[in-house]
Order: C-alpha cells, then structure tokens, then sequence
C-alpha cells in the first residue's frame, strides 16, 4: 500500500455545513460503487481511521470519514449553541451527511463501521433509518447492556431531578482545567496505553490527532455538552433498547468485532451482547485491545470485508 498516498486521503480535509456548524470530512475513492462511513470513537476524529480508508477505496468502496460534531476539525458547539450533544445528534449529523453529501453521488445504500462512540452512532443509525443501511460493524460497542427492559418507562419526577442535577454539575465542573492537565501531564499518552494493547502502535501521529482538538479553546465547552448529553439521554438511545430494535426486523446485519485485550469495554459485553442477540455476529480478535482497527488494521480490514463481502445485499 503506498502510505504518502494513504495519508493524503485521510488528512485531506473537505467541509460541509451541518445546520450552521462546520464538520470535515475525508473521502477515498469517492466515485466507487459501494459507501462506506468510518465514524470515530470518544476523543478520536476521521483521521484515527488512517489505516483502512484506502484497503477498502482499493475494493471499489467510497471510503467516508468524518469528524463528529465536537470532535477533530468539526465544531466545538456548547450547550448554548447546540444543547446537549449525544448519539441522537451525531446519528442525525451522519443521516444528513448521506442526503446532502454522499446521495448525489451514489444511491446505494451505506454500510456504517464504528469505533465504541462511533458503534453506538452506528446502532442509532441503524435503527432510526434502517432502509438506507446495509450493515453495522461496531467494534466494540459501549453501554451496559440490560435484556430484561421490555418498555421505555416514563421520565420519573426522580428522572428529571437526576437529569437537572446533572445538568448543574456539569456547569459548574471545571472542565477547563481538568483538560489542561491532562495535555500537561501526559493524561492523554496515559489514556492512549489504557486503550492499546499494542504500545508501539502509539506513535506521534496518533498522539497528535487526539491531542489537537483538546488544545482548541472551545473543547471544554463542546466536552461540557457531551458529558450532559449521554448522562442525561432517554432510555430509547442507548444500546440495550436499540438492539431491541433491530432484532424486531432483523433488517440491518449487524458484526461485532472485539479486542480480547480491551481493558475500557470487557469482552464479556460483547459476548453477552451475542448471546442475547443470537442473530449478532460476534468476532474475537485476540492480543487486540480497545481500537483494533488502528492496533491490527490489516486483521479489522480482513475481517470487515470478507464479512460484507458475504452479505446477501451485495
């Protein structure tokens, strides 16, 4: 593979406006028959997929990476500029991000990969447009998973005490200058050993592309938003209820690929997540920790298309 042209691909940047915020974007063999959506996990951006856009441009997909809103080169909104940001935002970033960007292009539909935060936008995507997806490879997917909710229950007077309290934490948490430690004292390297289980694959670029968007003076703010965002959200955007969801149809083939070594999101999730969903394929990479896709590229990109490879869709 050549890596100049590899690298070009994934630190081009291209801008879309979403909704008055500007997001970037990266693409691969845009005029490719097939589409597919890189989305990034917690604290990574479009660029944290350097080592898979061009495997897949080269199998004749139109390989999509983009910065959620809050993270990488996109936008850093606050709660005042945008309210809370979780997954319910990011899936309507990525649904708008098909209609504006990628349909005039290419009609088909689009498969979503993910990376934890990434995999859960991809399951909420999943489940609020199934018609346009092809499939979801999520690894892993974060949120506990729990079978025995059948129903959304109605926001409790304790719900809402909880949501409010949270909401004035957060405010008033100093944000500011807890992200000023952690890019003095090496929180993020510390961060990134946690995540890898392969240490030499932390390198100064990946250390770079998540340190960057923290140093930007509206990352607290944006931070600020997310952390009330996913405490707060409604029970019918974490994974549990979504799940239940796609099961009802069944529609969306969903793979799980996950890292025998990931110390932030357990195995034991994953195979929990199978075996109440017996129609979830799950794939085990072992001495892989949290970011397989980074750690063991060449094993995720094998895996991923050989599985979309043998859809029935395609």
């Amino acid at each position: 593979m050549n890596n100049k042209f590899k690298k070009e691909n994934v630190n081009f940047s291209n801008y879309w406006n979403w909704n008055g915020f500007k997001v970037c974007w990266s693409v691969s063999g845009e005029n490719n028959e097939i589409p597919i959506i890189f989305i990034h996990g917690f604290g990574a951006s479009r660029k944290h997929w350097r080592n898979n856009l061009e495997y897949f441009s080269q199998r004749n997909f139109a390989s999509y990476s983009l910065d959620l809103i809050g993270f990488g080169e996109s936008d850093q909104p606050g709660i005042i500029q945008i309210g809370k940001l979780n997954n319910e935002i990011w899936c309507n970033q990525v649904k708008d991000f098909i209609k504006q960007v990628i349909r005039p292009k290419n009609s088909r539909k689009v498969i979503l990969i993910g990376n934890s935060l990434g995999s859960l936008v991809a399951l909420t995507c999943a489940v609020s447009f199934e018609d346009q997806i092809a499939t979801v490879i999520a690894s892993p997917l974060p949120d506990p998973i729990q079978e025995n909710k059948k129903l959304i229950p109605k926001k409790s007077l304790f719900k809402k005490f909880q949501d409010g309290f949270i909401t004035i934490f957060f405010i008033f948490f100093p944000l500011e200058i807890i992200l000023f430690l952690i890019t003095k004292l090496g929180g993020i390297k510390l961060g990134l050993n946690s995540a890898y289980f392969k240490k030499n694959n932390i390198d100064r670029e990946l250390i770079d592309l998540v340190t960057k968007p923290v140093l930007r003076r509206t990352s607290a703010r944006s931070l600020r938003a997310m952390c009330i965002g996913m405490s707060s959200r409604d029970e019918k955007f974490k994974a549990s209820y979504l799940l239940r969801k796609l099961s009802a149809t069944k529609k969306v083939p969903f793979l799980l690929i996950w890292g025998e070594k990931d110390n932030f999101i357990p195995l034991f999730l994953g195979k929990k997540i199978a075996n109440f969903h017996r129609w979830v394929k799950l794939k085990i990479v072992s001495n892989s920790g949290h970011c397989i896709h980074d750690e063991d590229p060449s094993v995720f990109n094998r895996i991923s298309y050989e599985w979309i490879r043998d859809l029935k869709t395609f």
